[in-house]
């Protein structure tokens, strides 16, 4: 762990870098954040977040709790299937572990007039693949037209995520 500590300065936001060798089960993803996370995530199998720096929000939907405020040491355990997002209160480092095989993950976007589902994007968890690769997609096919960024229940229309301030190209 102290590779991880050390390797997080060099971490952006929402990287998701697995810290230990490549077939470790289960594996360890480390992510340095100061913005909140653009989307929920959904995993398809059980996770938990630990906090080793700094202190976050984690935003959940479709559980008991709404909420939880993570500090330095805290872990949450956050059950398969359910959304949830990383809002920094200060910047922090983030790891999550999660089984090596982690099947199907997904970005989703909830409205904030109605609190419906406005738009997910699924893939295939893949340790070859870096997280913001797949993140950064799935942000660009929600901000590809407003028809994707539009809200079916309440017809809201939600703004594109901001891809430069995550580090993130801006175009396809």
């Amino acid at each position: 762990m102290v590779h991880a500590i050390q390797a997080a300065s060099e971490v952006g936001n929402y990287a998701e870098v697995a810290v230990l060798p490549d077939e470790t089960d289960p594996q360890i993803y480390l992510s340095r954040n100061w913005l909140p996370q653009p989307f929920h995530l959904i995993c398809e199998k059980d996770t938990v977040l630990s906090q080793l720096s700094g202190t976050a929000r984690v935003e959940l939907r479709n559980s008991s709790v709404n909420s939880f405020r993570m500090d330095i040491g805290d872990h949450i355990y956050i059950p398969a299937g359910t959304p949830h997002r990383l809002a920094p209160i200060s910047e922090s480092v983030t790891i999550r572990y999660l089984p090596l095989r982690g099947g199907l993950q997904a970005a989703a976007w909830f409205c904030a007039a109605c609190g419906n589902e406005v738009r997910r994007y699924e893939w295939e968890h893949d340790n070859n693949t870096a997280a913001l690769e797949f993140y950064w997609l799935a942000c660009a096919r929600f901000n590809a037209g407003t028809d994707s960024r539009t809200c079916g229940t309440c017809s809201t229309i939600h703004p594109k995520v901001n891809l430069a301030t995550l580090g993130m190209p801006s175009t396809v």
